[in-house]
């Protein structure tokens, strides 16, 4: 899961980069045509695995000279795509470095990759655990919980330190997870308090994430009511 893949295979491979940009650019072209009436699809571009801010601008150069290069080449009569670049939030670097990430290569969003974040937080493998440790931690009581199914405390506060760095960087600054933790109720709640703004999971978990975001957004709303009628 580290190493070189992610940002630093396009890097040194733009060549990859630009196949990518220039199929997702060509798949919303394809479906804009064919939905005539509709809202043309705007493609989030992420860029993967970043550390520094040096590396989202090269590959988001890279990304913006695909984009348009295939927008060109479908010709004047096409339809107008609108597109963003942002980046996933992977390492706990990018988690320190989130306001120069937010303030880098145009960046739109971010996207916390849960699982690599927990990984490489914890210095665990989650297969390797999974196989190996975990259960006999769980069941010594050493953990409370799986922390690939249940986010960590501190995976938590790496969470809620890149959402905060990033948006006194960029205000309004989207921010997503995806992970397995996107379809843990209590995972949810964390991050509809950390100002998260969606969460993505496997689509069998889909139905029971909706039922907590509902939940933790009611809970936000009656504090915030509740505030209001204290002040």
């Amino acid at each position: 899961m580290l190493g070189f893949r992610g940002c630093r295979l396009g890097i040194l491979h733009p060549e990859i980069t630009r196949m990518q940009v220039g199929a997702v650019m060509d798949a919303a072209l394809a479906v804009a045509r064919s939905h005539p009436g509709a809202p043309p699809p705007r493609p989030h571009i992420m860029v993967p695995l970043v550390a520094w801010a040096a590396e989202l601008e090269a590959v988001a150069a890279t990304v913006r000279d695909a984009a348009e290069e295939a927008l060109e080449a479908a010709g004047p009569g096409a339809p107008k795509i609108a597109y963003s670049i942002g980046t996933m939030i992977e390492l706990p670097r990018a988690a320190l470095g989130a306001a120069e990430l937010a303030a880098a290569g145009g960046c739109a969003f971010f996207s916390i990759g849960s699982n690599d974040l927990t990984q490489c937080a914890l210095g665990l493998s989650r297969d390797d655990a999974a196989a190996r440790f975990l259960p006999a931690y769980l069941k010594a009581g050493l953990l409370a919980s799986d922390p690939f199914q249940t986010l960590e405390e501190g995976v938590g506060e790496l969470v809620r330190l890149a959402v905060d760095r990033g948006r006194a960087a960029r205000p309004g600054l989207e921010v997503g997870v995806c992970g397995e933790h996107g379809g843990d109720p209590a995972s949810i709640a964390f991050f509809a308090g950390a100002g998260v703004d969606y969460v993505s999971c496997s689509p069998l978990r889909v139905p029971v994430a909706r039922l907590a975001a509902a939940q933790a957004a009611v809970k936000a709303k009656q504090a915030d009511q509740l505030a209001h009628c204290q002040d």
